[in-house]
Protein backbone atom coordinates (compact mmCIF):
# COMPACT_ATOMS: atom_id res chain seq x y z
CA UNK A 1 0.00 0.00 0.00
CA UNK A 2 2.79 2.57 1.01
CA UNK A 3 4.29 1.93 -2.62
CA UNK A 4 0.66 2.93 -4.63
CA UNK A 5 0.79 5.83 -2.35
CA UNK A 6 4.52 7.55 -3.33
CA UNK A 7 3.88 5.97 -6.77
CA UNK A 8 1.02 8.19 -6.73
CA UNK A 9 2.09 11.15 -5.12
CA UNK A 10 5.11 11.01 -7.20
CA UNK A 11 3.19 10.48 -10.70
CA UNK A 12 1.00 13.79 -8.99
CA UNK A 13 4.25 15.68 -8.56
CA UNK A 14 5.49 14.86 -11.64
CA UNK A 15 2.51 15.85 -13.46
CA UNK A 16 2.35 19.09 -11.47
CA UNK A 17 5.75 19.54 -12.58
CA UNK A 18 4.94 19.39 -16.05
CA UNK A 19 2.21 21.79 -15.73
CA UNK A 20 3.70 24.28 -14.31
CA UNK A 21 7.08 24.41 -16.62
CA UNK A 22 4.66 24.50 -19.91
CA UNK A 23 2.73 26.86 -18.15
CA UNK A 24 5.69 29.06 -18.14
CA UNK A 25 6.91 28.56 -21.71
CA UNK A 26 3.51 29.07 -22.63
CA UNK A 27 3.36 32.60 -20.70
CA UNK A 28 6.83 32.90 -22.39
CA UNK A 29 5.73 32.33 -25.89
CA UNK A 30 2.79 34.50 -25.46
CA UNK A 31 4.92 37.51 -24.56
CA UNK A 32 7.15 36.74 -27.84
CA UNK A 33 4.10 36.86 -29.70
CA UNK A 34 3.13 40.41 -28.83
CA UNK A 35 6.36 41.65 -29.63
CA UNK A 36 6.38 39.92 -32.24
CA UNK A 37 2.75 41.41 -32.91
CA UNK A 38 4.24 45.15 -32.47
CA UNK A 39 7.34 44.97 -34.35
CA UNK A 40 4.88 43.71 -37.39
CA UNK A 41 2.55 47.02 -36.79
CA UNK A 42 5.50 49.10 -36.08
CA UNK A 43 7.04 48.04 -39.56
CA UNK A 44 3.78 48.70 -41.16
CA UNK A 45 3.71 51.76 -40.05
CA UNK A 46 7.15 52.34 -41.23
CA UNK A 47 6.26 51.62 -44.69
CA UNK A 48 2.84 53.49 -44.95
CA UNK A 49 5.53 55.93 -43.80
CA UNK A 50 7.89 55.78 -46.22
CA UNK A 51 5.48 55.12 -49.45
CA UNK A 52 3.97 58.34 -47.95
CA UNK A 53 7.44 60.09 -47.99
CA UNK A 54 8.20 58.95 -51.50
CA UNK A 55 4.79 60.22 -52.98
CA UNK A 56 5.65 63.35 -51.40
CA UNK A 57 9.21 63.30 -52.90
CA UNK A 58 7.93 62.82 -56.39
CA UNK A 59 4.86 65.09 -56.94
CA UNK A 60 5.68 67.64 -54.25
CA UNK A 61 9.18 67.85 -54.27
CA UNK A 62 10.36 67.18 -57.59
CA UNK A 63 7.21 69.45 -59.11
CA UNK A 64 8.49 71.39 -61.85
CA UNK A 65 4.63 72.88 -61.61
CA UNK A 66 1.61 72.86 -59.94
CA UNK A 67 0.31 69.56 -58.41
CA UNK A 68 -2.49 68.57 -60.14
CA UNK A 69 -6.04 67.74 -57.97
CA UNK A 70 -5.61 63.98 -58.26
CA UNK A 71 -2.04 64.30 -56.86
CA UNK A 72 -3.31 66.29 -54.13
CA UNK A 73 -5.91 63.54 -53.34
CA UNK A 74 -3.41 60.98 -53.22
CA UNK A 75 -1.01 62.73 -51.04
CA UNK A 76 -4.23 63.54 -48.75
CA UNK A 77 -5.58 59.94 -48.64
CA UNK A 78 -2.34 58.56 -48.00
CA UNK A 79 -1.87 60.99 -45.05
CA UNK A 80 -4.99 59.94 -43.68
CA UNK A 81 -4.25 56.59 -44.39
CA UNK A 82 -1.09 56.71 -42.09
CA UNK A 83 -3.49 57.42 -38.83
CA UNK A 84 -0.93 59.42 -37.15
CA UNK A 85 -2.43 62.92 -35.70
CA UNK A 86 0.97 65.02 -35.55
CA UNK A 87 1.44 63.99 -38.99
CA UNK A 88 -2.20 65.34 -39.90
CA UNK A 89 -1.33 68.08 -38.09
CA UNK A 90 2.16 69.12 -39.53
CA UNK A 91 0.11 67.86 -43.15
CA UNK A 92 -2.59 70.64 -42.20
CA UNK A 93 0.10 73.23 -41.53
CA UNK A 94 1.73 72.75 -44.56
CA UNK A 95 -1.50 72.61 -46.65
CA UNK A 96 -3.01 75.76 -45.68
CA UNK A 97 0.32 77.79 -45.66
CA UNK A 98 0.05 81.02 -47.46
CA UNK A 99 3.48 82.15 -48.21
CA UNK A 100 6.88 80.74 -50.16
CA UNK A 101 8.85 80.76 -46.94
CA UNK A 102 5.77 79.39 -44.80
CA UNK A 103 5.94 76.30 -46.77
CA UNK A 104 9.15 75.95 -46.55
CA UNK A 105 9.21 75.89 -42.92
CA UNK A 106 6.36 73.29 -42.85
CA UNK A 107 7.71 71.28 -45.43
CA UNK A 108 10.82 71.25 -43.51
CA UNK A 109 8.59 69.90 -40.40
CA UNK A 110 6.65 68.01 -42.21
CA UNK A 111 9.56 65.79 -43.43
CA UNK A 112 11.41 65.90 -40.15
CA UNK A 113 8.37 64.54 -38.26
CA UNK A 114 7.86 61.46 -40.42
CA UNK A 115 11.59 60.78 -40.48
CA UNK A 116 11.45 60.94 -36.52
CA UNK A 117 8.50 58.65 -36.64
CA UNK A 118 10.41 56.16 -39.00
CA UNK A 119 13.63 56.25 -36.64
CA UNK A 120 11.02 55.46 -33.54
Amino acid sequence: MNKKIITIISVIALLAAGNIFLSIKCFLNEKQVVQAQEQLKDQQMNKKMVTFLNLFIEKVLKADKEVSFDDRLKLETAVRDLGDEDVLLQWEKFTESTSEAQVQIEVKSLLSLIVEKINK
